[in-house]
């Protein structure tokens, strides 16, 4: 099983180490992967810190590329909206589609993942 980490594990881990034994368990497998889109919601952000050392390790772990199945991205949307969860990113919905058509378990802190894990199945761990 290989583990897609979503940036609000990376977010919690950099800002008070939380889940960091966890986290570092499934680095120390080897089981971590990472995509483009996550890789751009986090870098920017230590680049402006300075924490080039970070944002080298980050490049180093595996990357799935993103073939986005856009149907699959408005399906999920629409799964969402009927079930009245509204305000879900697509940025968030693209990393799903990433983690399901690579069958990743997806590692996230994330409220939005809990809310559609309930009408689209997908491994979440938290």
């Amino acid at each position: 099983m290989n583990i897609l980490v979503d940036s609000s594990i990376w977010v919690a881990y950099f800002r008070s180490g939380s889940n960091s034994k966890q986290l570092e368990l499934y680095i120390d497998q080897n089981l971590i992967c990472t995509n483009d889109l996550i890789l751009a919601e986090l870098v920017p952000f230590l680049k402006i810190k300075k924490q080039f050392r970070v944002i080298k390790l980050l490049f180093e772990i595996t990357k799935i590329p993103l073939d986005i199945n856009w149907q699959n991205v408005i399906d999920y949307q629409t799964k969402c909206l009927q079930n009245g969860i509204n305000k879900i990113g697509i940025p968030d919905l693209i990393i799903l589609d990433n983690a399901i058509q690579n069958d990743l378990a997806l590692f996230t802190l994330d409220k939005h993942f809990t809310l559609i894990n309930t009408y689209v199945d997908f491994e979440m761990l938290k």
